[in-house]
């Protein structure tokens, strides 16, 4: 009775073994379609430097550009972000304020969002809350 126990255990664990392995690959290979489906898109990162001494509130109004840029057609995704207390290294700058990062998937998309009217009003009416803005677009592989 115990060896029929044992092998029984031991056919149960081989098959939630082999279970939990196709779950894994499963997992594996969504991550992977998911990055797939996205080549060609554009992703448009763009980093800003507020001024110094900026007010609370002040900061609270420059976040309404995002709400702005959000809302302007083409853009697939997007995120916003501050640095993140990383390790620091040479090549690592956290210097910047804001992060905003929107994706779109082809370039007439992306040529939409930069001319559209909204983006140049936006972009010219809270100017007066960075000292500084890179954009760095790539394209996804």
């Amino acid at each position: 009775m115990k060896r029929k126990n044992f092998i029984a255990s031991i056919l149960v664990g081989t098959a939630s073994g082999s279970l939990l392995a196709s779950c894994a690959d499963g997992k594996k290979e969504e991550e992977k379609t998911s990055s797939e489906s996205k080549t060609g898109f554009i992703v448009h990162n763009v980093y800003f430097w507020l001024k110094e001494g900026i007010t609370a509130e002040e900061e609270q109004e420059f976040l309404k550009f995002i709400e702005i840029l959000k809302k302007i057609p083409g853009i697939y995704e997007y995120e916003i972000g501050k640095p993140s207390p990383t390790t620091p290294r040479p090549v690592v700058d956290n210097s910047f304020s804001y992060y905003w990062m929107a994706t779109f998937k082809n370039m007439e998309d992306i040529e939409t969002y930069e001319k559209h009217p909204d983006h140049i009003a936006a972009a010219e009416a809270y100017s007066k809350y960075w000292t500084k803005v890179e954009v760095k677009d790539a394209t996804l592989l």
